[in-house]
């Protein structure tokens, strides 16, 4: 994977003001010894510290502390070794320490919105315009309650027209104002942004197919439906089949419907194109051999391909086959891959990162959820499957997912029990999870078949979901937008707080050859030369309190086991998770192996029952051939003697004349006589 990259603009000052208090830093003459003891390790309150100042004060002009205490001497070589860095800069270098160390203290922190925007000096031209309550400053907040739960929805009344810069909360999720006739509700569609505008299509509604269009303007929140017509190739015009379980992508001002479930599946995979500017619908000619027809799949354009991951068939089995559509010479082509593949599956979630790498995640079978992780090197085409770290998400399918940078959201998902309400984020080059916000009861955001999507305003992304099922069908719409926009640390090795300030340097070296790796950029820079101002002054406080040469090498051997131990405990806490990660798919597989076994004794079942019923219509034709047999052989026997009675008649008729000229009378001549 490659390093990380640290994104600029996350900031803002009212958000750092926010952050400051929050943290401790209140501005009081206490405060940066609150910063110190309260929430932080040592290095991080110093930098909070550094970086406080530099934003509220300036560079550092006083003079260095002539005061002997470590403490003292190391703020201000924390401060002083800023340098001349600008307030905004260090405004945002301070909330985006503040996110590594407490990713969530914006959805647990309380009126912290109000607090900052009460404490933003006004010569920062803030666009958080507060407004007067009962002779106090405070903005204006609405709170929208859905079923069983609620959403926060904060609203500037200036500003409601520009639509998503509107949105002035981070990582909360919040229901914008919306105008216009709303789509109806579904899951299983596709969504996808082109220049501020999300298109909507198909779905499954009731468990009937879709197939309308359907576009919200995210600048003035309006719905609207697009009357869509067949395109100027087709001979007649023709109604697109309803489809759901489809995947929509943006392609040159145009919409891709690429797959998908339909009521009267074809044998492959139909791609429709819907021109923007023409409002009409067509379907692209491909070349090559089509993946078989199916639903439930990934699409993820990569480059100008799309690669295509997964799925259903019509015939309900699960597919973990790739394929790739190069969308310039619209040829299909099979991709045989190394490696261990992810487990067939449908219903999962996919990303790209840097160009290269192709993440799978999640997703279900008929018998269970997954949430595993894997990677598939789109130039070697080998897949691997690495060792997530953080918070891991919960086993889930029917989530969806965008990435932000190196961050990829994921929100929503089932696991055949109830919905998922955490809103998770995945940075790509960590591997290291991490929970944005939750929900909280039955509201759309814990739901199956929702769909996601990102645009940006003013520089910054907004996430925007819509639709879902979770227990009933959604049209609801959502938006969030993210303050995760570089790495977050890991949280594999947690060293504990030292009780003395002396134990900085320690702690500093035990924690460096993590930072080096997972940091990079202006951040890692000032980092580490804060702490190198530190090591020096704490180094020689140590020097000027050793009195014997024991001591130190003690103390050198002591941190060198302490770094053997934390090493062990590491590959021990690997091999736990990989143990843990082959139980989970032991398990998976057993579930699937009992329910195949199910369904094999079924079919036994239902042979055995058809062998029988087979036996007794042979025996029963049997016994037909023996009757027809005997009904032939009567029907004979009745002929002949049917003949030989006519015989006989004859015979008798005939008798009379050869009587007479014999002499004998006839039967009439003797009746006379007589």
């Amino acid at each position: 994977m490659s390093m990380a990259r640290v994104s600029s603009g996350l900031a803002y000052p009212e958000r750092f003001y926010a952050a400051a208090s929050y943290a401790g830093f209140d501005g009081s003459p206490n405060s940066a010894a609150k910063g110190l003891t309260s929430k932080f390790s040592n290095d991080s309150a110093l930098l909070l510290y550094a970086l406080y100042q530099q934003a509220t004060v300036g560079p550092c002009n006083i003079p260095k502390p002539s005061s002997w205490s470590p403490v003292e001497q190391s703020k201000w070589k924390s401060w002083q070794g800023l340098g001349n860095m600008a307030a905004t800069e260090a405004m945002r270098l301070f909330v985006k320490i503040l996110e590594e160390e407490d990713p969530g203290w914006y959805s647990r922190a309380s009126n912290f919105v109000a607090e900052a925007v009460v404490d933003v000096p006004m010569n920062h031209n803030s666009k958080f315009e507060p407004v007067m309550e009962n002779g106090t400053l405070s903005p204006e907040t609405k709170t929208i309650s859905t079923e069983n739960g609620s959403l926060m929805e904060t609203e500037d009344k200036d500003v409601v027209s520009e639509g998503l810069g509107s949105v002035a909360v981070y990582d909360q999720w919040i229901a914008p104002p919306i105008s216009g006739q709303r789509p109806k509700a579904r899951y299983e569609h596709g969504a996808a942004i082109v220049q501020d505008k999300m298109y909507i299509y198909g779905g499954n509604h009731n468990g009937r197919y879709l197939n309308d269009l359907h576009v919200l303007d995210l600048r003035s929140w309006t719905w609207s439906k697009v009357e869509a017509k067949a395109g100027a190739e087709s001979p007649n015009p023709v109604t697109l089949t309803p489809c759901a379980g489809h995947s929509l992508i943006s392609w040159e001002n145009k919409l891709l419907s690429i797959a998908g479930h339909t009521k009267d599946p074809s044998e492959t995979i139909q791609v429709k194109v819907f021109d923007l500017q023409t409002c009409s619908w067509s379907t692209l000619k491909t070349y090559g051999k089509p993946p078989v027809s199916r639903g439930g799949q990934s699409v993820t354009l990569v480059g100008s391909s799309l690669v295509i991951f997964g799925g259903q068939d019509a015939k309900r089995s699960l597919l973990n086959d790739l394929h790739i559509l190069d969308l310039e010479t619209m040829t299909w082509d099979e991709v045989d891959a190394v490696g261990v593949p992810p487990s067939p599956r449908s219903d999962h979630a996919a990303a790209v990162h840097a160009e290269r790498y192709l993440l799978i995640f999640g997703g279900g079978s008929h018998a269970t959820c997954f949430n595993d992780l894997h990677v598939l090197d789109l130039q070697t085409m080998e897949w691997s499957r690495p060792t997530q770290q953080g918070e891991i998400p919960t086993a889930r399918a029917g989530h969806a997912g965008v990435t932000v940078g190196e961050n990829w959201f994921i929100v929503g998902g089932g696991d055949n029990k109830s919905g998922v309400s955490e809103t998770v984020v995945l940075n790509m080059s960590t591997l290291v999870w991490s929970v944005v916000t939750s929900v909280q009861g039955r509201v759309p955001l814990a739901s199956e078949g929702l769909s996601l999507a990102v645009s940006s305003y003013g520089g910054e992304d907004v996430l925007v979901s819509f639709g879902g099922y979770n227990g009933r069908y959604n049209s609801e719409v959502h938006v969030l937008k993210p303050s995760h926009k570089s790495t977050l640390p890991s949280k594999m090795i947690e060293t504990p707080i030292p009780d003395s300030v002396s134990a900085v340097h320690n702690v500093t070296n035990a924690t460096r050859d993590v930072e080096s790796e997972s940091e990079g950029g202006q951040e890692g820079k000032i980092r580490e030369i804060v702490m190198d101002n530190v090591d020096s002054e704490l180094s020689k406080s140590k020097g000027a309190q050793s009195t014997e040469p024991l001591i130190a090498t003690l103390k050198a051997e002591k941190e060198e086991l302490e770094s053997s131990l934390s090493n062990e405990k590491l590959q021990s806490i690997q091999l736990k998770q990989e143990l843990t990660e082959a139980e989970s798919r032991n398990t998976d597989l057993y579930k699937e192996l009992q329910s195949v076994r199910g369904q094999l004794a079924a079919e036994q079942s239902r042979c055995f029952k058809l062998e029988v019923d087979v036996a007794e219509l042979r025996q029963k034709l049997q016994t037909m051939e023996a009757l027809q047999k005997e009904l032939e052989l009567l029907q004979r026997q009745k002929a002949a003697s049917e003949q030989a009675a006519l015989n006989a008649k004859q015979k008798q008729s005939s008798g009379g004349v050869w009587g007479w000229l014999a002499g004998n009378p006839s039967p009439n001549q003797k009746t006379d006589d007589a």
